[in-house]
C-alpha cells in the first residue's frame, strides 16, 4: 500500500498526547456507538469509529460556522444539484481537520492500518460524471473561501448503477452504498416537508378583480432531510449538504393488507420511494419520464420549503430574499424551482404574481453545462400539466410576460419569438426547461471561455438578444485537496519540499515549480512518483480483470461518461489503425502504449454501450496477439468512479480529451490530470482553450477542427464518405471494425457504428482521425525525449493553478452571488 504523507502544518511528526487521545475517543465509539469489543471488531467497524470521531470534532466546527452565519447577518448560497459526486469522505474530511497522520499514529497503535480500513469506505453514489463531480469540488470550496453555503440534492439509495461486464457489454447492478448506513450523516426529522403531484387547481375570487388560486394535489410524499457536513480546507468553515428523502405518508394501507392484498397494502410507500433510489432512471418510456420529472419537483420542492422557512426565521417578509439569498441551479434539472418559487411566494405567503417574479427572477442564478438541445431537458405538456398543474399555469403566465415584452418593447419577429417561447412548438408541444431557466434568473454562466461564447451564438442567441447582460462565464476548476494532496501524495511531498508551502492554500504559487521543469534530478524524482503510480493502477488492473500492463509503457488513458461526442470511438478506432501498423511494420522502434478506458454508458443509449463493447472486443483481439509483442494493450475498467478515477488520475502519462469541437462545456477531468503531471492530447474544446493559454502551446497537443470549423463543415455539407476513402488508416481499421475482425461471433455487430460514420460523421471522427492520428505520432516523439517529456508535464502541474475551483467560487461570489 502506497505511503500517505502529512497534509498538516509543519509539525515533524504528531504529538503523542493526540495519538493518545485519538485512541482513546475511537475505543469509546466502538464500545457506546457501535457496541464492539476491539477484540472482535472487524474492519468496518474501525472505520465506522474512526469516521464517528472525525464527524464529532467536525460537528463542533459545524455549529460554530452556522452560528457565525446567523451572527453576522450573512449571505446564504444555496446549490441545487441533481448530482454530489462526493466519494469517499474520511481522507477528505481528516485531512481538511488536520487530524490525519494523528488518525494514521492512532489506529496503528490500536492494530489498525489506516489505508486498509479507507479501502472499504463505500463511495456515494450520488452522481454520473462530470457534473456531479463538479458540485463535490464547489461545496468543499465554498466552505474553504469562507461562503456560508447549502448544497440541495437527493439522498439515492441506490444511485448510479454499478457497472459490471458480461462478455465486454455492460451489465447495470444496483449500487448498494448505503446498505449499512452512512456514518457521515444525520437526520433531521424536523426538516420535513409535504410534496405534492397531481391533482387541481382551484380558483378563489378576492374582490372584484383578483383570484387566489389554491393547488389540491392528488397525492403527497414527505421529504425529510439528511444532513452531511461539507468540510473546508483547515476547517475555516463547515457547510451542509443536504440530501432529501422521500417517505409516504401513510407508510402501509392497513385495510388492503388485513384484506389480504399484502402486496398492494405497499403501493404508497414503495411509490414514494421510488423517486430517491435511481439517478437518472431510464427515461425511455413515458412512466421514466414521469419518474425522472417528479424526481426533480421533489428535490427544487423540499429545497425551496425549506429555504423559506429559514429565511423567515431571520426576516419579517421576503422582500429581502435576493439579499439574503441567492440560488444556484446547476444545469437544467432543477429549473422547476423557478415555477415553484412562484408557487410557494403567491399561493402560500400571498404575494401578487409581479412581486414573487421580480424576487424570484433576482434570487435565481443558472449554470449552464451543455449546448446540446435534448440534453437541456423538456417535458410534454401533457406530462407536465398533468404532474404539476400550477406550475404549468404559471409557466403559460411568465411565458406571456415574456413574449408580449419581447415582441412589443424589443420588436422580435415570429422566429424570435419562437425561439425564446418556454414552450416548443414545433410537433409535440414541450415545456423548455432550458429557456425557464434561463428568463427566471439574473445571471447565466457557461462553465468556460469557449462554452459561454457559443452559448451566446447558439442554444441561447435570441434569448441573449432579449437579456444581454446576462451571460457571463465561470470556468470550471477542481479542488486541489482531493485532485493533488490526496490522491497524489507522493507527488504533493516532492512539491512541498521543492516549492514550500503557499501552494496549499493559494495553488497559483505552483507556478514557482516552474523552476525545476528542466532541473533533471527533480524530473528524476517526478518520474520515480508518476512510477509508483502507475505500479499501483497497474495491479488494480492485475487484480480486478487479470490483465498484465506494464508500468514502463505510456499509460494513455480516456475516463469520461461513454457518449459519442466524447469520441471514445475515436480513440478505439485509432487503436485499431495502430495495431494494423505495428503488424505490419515491426521493424520499425514503437513506444510501447496501455490505452486505458473506463466511463458508463447511460442504460438506454444503445451506441455509447455498443462502444463499450467495441473497446472490450479489441482488447480481446490486440491483447492476446503475439504478434504485437506487449507494444500495444488496450484495457476497459469497468465501474468507474470517484475512487477509481483517484487510481488512474495519477498513473497517466497521456490524457485524452478529444472531444468534438464545440460540444464539451468545459470539462475537469482534463484539469485533474494536467494538475497531476499528464499530458494534454485534445481538441480546443471546452477548457482545453483556456488551458493551452496556461500551460503553453508547446506544453499540450492540439490537434483537428476548432469549433467554428466544425459549425462551416456541417453547415456546407460534410462529405465522410470521401474523406474515409482518402484516408488509408482509417478506411481499413473501419473496415476491419465493420467486417467482423474484431466481433467474430457477430460479424455484423459495429456495422452500424461504422455506418453512423460513412453516411454523417456528426462528431467529426473521420473528419479528426488523420489529425489526431498525426498528434498521437507526435506525442510517441516527445516520450522518446523523456528530458522533454518532463519538463513539459511538469510544466503542465506548474501552471494549474489558475484551474483550482476555489478560484471559480470566488469569482462567483463576488461576480454572481454577491456574497
Amino acid at each position: 500500500m502506497m505511503n500517505r504523507v502529512s497534509t498538516n502544518d509543519l509539525a515533524p511528526a504528531p504529538r503523542s498526547s493526540d495519538r493518545e487521545q485519538l485512541a482513546t475517543e475511537i475505543l469509546e465509539r466502538l464500545k457506546y456507538r457501535i457496541g464492539k469489543d476491539p477484540n472482535v471488531a472487524k474492519p468496518h467497524d474501525w472505520l465506522t469509529a474512526a469516521i464517528l470521531v472525525a464527524r464529532d470534532r467536525i460537528t463542533d466546527k459545524w455549529m460554530d460556522s452556522t452560528r457565525r452565519t446567523y451572527a453576522t447577518g450573512a449571505k446564504r448560497v444555496y446549490y441545487l444539484s441533481l448530482e454530489f459526486l462526493i466519494g469517499r469522505l474520511m481522507r477528505d474530511a481528516m485531512t481538511n481537520i488536520g487530524i490525519m497522520d494523528e488518525m494514521r499514529h492512532a489506529l496503528a497503535s490500536l492494530g489498525v492500518d489506516i489505508d486498509v480500513i479507507a479501502e472499504i469506505e463505500p463511495d456515494a453514489a450520488l452522481g454520473n460524471g462530470g457534473l456531479g463531480r463538479l458540485a463535490a469540488c464547489f461545496i468543499e470550496s465554498m466552505a474553504t473561501v469562507d461562503v456560508p453555503a447549502y448544497g440541495y440534492g437527493i439522498r439515492y439509495v441506490h444511485g448510479l448503477f454499478r457497472q459490471q461486464m458480461a462478455d465486454g457489454w455492460q451489465v447495470e447492478l444496483p449500487e448498494t452504498w448505503l446498505a449499512h448506513g452512512n456514518p457521515w450523516e444525520f437526520e433531521r426529522r424536523e426538516s420535513s416537508y409535504e410534496i405534492g403531484f397531481g391533482g387541481s387547481v382551484e380558483t378563489i375570487a378576492i374582490g372584484e378583480d383578483k383570484q387566489r388560486f389554491v393547488w389540491k394535489p392528488a397525492e403527497r410524499v414527505i421529504a425529510t432531510a439528511y444532513d452531511t457536513p461539507a468540510v473546508g480546507w483547515r476547517a475555516k468553515r463547515v457547510n451542509t449538504l443536504r440530501l432529501w428523502a422521500a417517505n409516504p405518508i401513510d407508510p402501509i394501507l392497513l385495510e388492503a393488507f388485513n384484506a389480504g392484498d399484502h402486496i398492494g397494502a405497499l403501493r404508497e410507500s414503495n411509490k414514494a420511494e421510488s423517486l430517491t433510489r435511481v439517478l437518472y432512471p431510464a427515461d425511455a418510456t413515458p412512466a421514466g419520464q414521469e419518474l425522472r420529472l417528479r424526481q426533480e419537483f421533489f428535490f427544487s420542492s423540499a429545497s425551496l420549503q425549506d429555504i423559506l422557512r429559514r429565511h423567515l426565521q431571520q426576516y419579517p417578509d421576503f422582500t429581502s430574499l435576493p439579499d439574503a439569498v441567492a440560488i444556484q441551479l446547476n444545469d437544467t434539472h432543477p429549473a422547476v424551482s423557478v415555477a415553484e418559487l412562484v408557487r410557494l411566494l403567491t399561493d402560500v405567503h400571498g404575494l401578487d404574481f409581479d412581486a414573487a417574479w421580480d424576487i424570484s427572477r433576482r434570487t435565481f442564478s443558472y449554470t449552464n453545462h451543455t449546448l446540446l438541445p435534448e440534453a437541456l431537458e423538456s417535458w410534454p405538456v401533457p406530462l407536465f400539466e398533468r404532474l404539476l398543474p400550477r406550475h404549468m399555469q404559471i409557466v403559460y403566465a411568465v411565458n406571456a410576460k415574456i413574449l408580449i415584452e419581447a415582441r412589443k418593447e424589443k420588436g422580435f419577429e415570429d422566429q424570435g419569438i419562437r425561439n425564446i417561447s418556454l414552450i416548443e412548438e414545433s410537433g409535440e408541444r414541450r415545456v423548455r426547461m432550458g429557456n425557464l431557466a434561463f428568463v427566471g434568473s439574473h445571471s447565466i454562466n457557461g462553465v468556460s471561455a469557449l462554452h459561454t461564447e457559443l452559448m451566446k451564438e447558439t442554444v441561447f442567441a435570441d434569448l441573449h438578444k432579449l437579456y444581454p447582460d446576462r451571460i457571463n462565464n465561470k470556468t470550471n476548476g477542481i479542488t486541489p485537496r482531493r485532485w493533488l494532496m490526496q490522491c497524489n501524495p507522493g507527488l504533493f511531498s516532492l512539491i512541498r519540499e521543492a516549492i514550500g508551502d503557499a501552494f496549499m492554500d493559494d495553488l497559483e504559487a505552483l507556478k514557482a515549480l516552474d523552476g525545476f521543469a528542466e532541473n533533471r534530478e527533480f524530473q528524476a524524482r517526478f518520474a520515480a512518483i508518476k512510477r509508483e503510480n502507475k505500479n499501483r493502477l497497474a495491479n488494480l488492473v492485475g487484480s480486478r480483470m487479470g490483465v498484465r500492463i506494464d508500468p514502463a509503457a505510456m499509460f494513455d488513458i480516456q475516463i469520461k461518461r461513454i457518449h459519442e461526442y466524447k469520441r471514445q470511438l475515436l480513440n478505439i478506432i485509432e487503436a485499431v489503425a495502430l495495431y494494423d501498423q505495428i503488424r505490419s511494420h515491426p521493424e520499425l522502434d514503437w513506444v510501447p502504449r496501455v490505452k486505458l478506458f473506463a466511463g458508463k454508458a447511460a442504460p438506454s443509449y444503445h451506441n455509447a454501450k455498443l462502444i463499450i463493447k467495441l473497446a472490450n472486443d479489441v482488447a480481446k483481439v490486440i491483447n492476446n496477439d503475439p504478434s504485437v509483442r506487449g507494444l500495444l494493450k488496450v484495457v476497459f475498467v469497468p465501474n468507474y468512479n470517484v475512487s477509481l478515477a483517484e487510481i488512474m488520475v495519477p498513473a497517466a502519462d497521456l490524457s485524452e480529451q478529444i472531444s468534438t469541437a464545440g460540444m464539451e462545456a468545459s470539462g475537469t477531468g482534463n484539469m485533474k490530470f494536467a494538475l497531476n503531471g499528464a499530458l494534454t492530447i485534445g481538441t480546443l474544446d471546452g477548457a482545453n482553450v483556456e488551458m493551452r493559454d496556461h500551460v503553453g502551446e508547446d506544453n499540450i497537443v492540439i490537434f483537428g477542427m476548432t469549433a467554428e470549423e466544425v459549425a462551416k463543415v456541417r453547415a456546407d455539407g460534410h462529405n465522410p464518405r470521401a474523406v474515409i476513402e482518402g484516408s488509408r488508416e482509417l478506411s481499413q481499421a473501419l473496415s476491419a471494425i465493420s467486417s467482423g475482425v474484431f466481433s467474430p461471433d457477430d460479424p455484423h455487430r459495429f456495422a452500424g457504428l461504422v455506418d453512423g460514420i460513412y453516411n454523417h460523421d456528426w462528431f467529426m471522427v473521420a473528419a479528426d482521425f488523420d489529425a489526431y492520428a498525426k498528434a498521437q505520432r507526435e506525442v510517441d516523439a516527445i516520450w522518446a525525449d523523456k528530458a522533454s517529456w518532463y519538463a513539459k508535464t511538469i510544466r503542465n502541474t506548474a501552471r494549474m493553478g489558475w484551474f483550482s475551483s476555489d478560484r471559480t467560487i470566488r469569482q462567483y461570489a463576488k461576480e454572481i452571488w454577491r456574497v
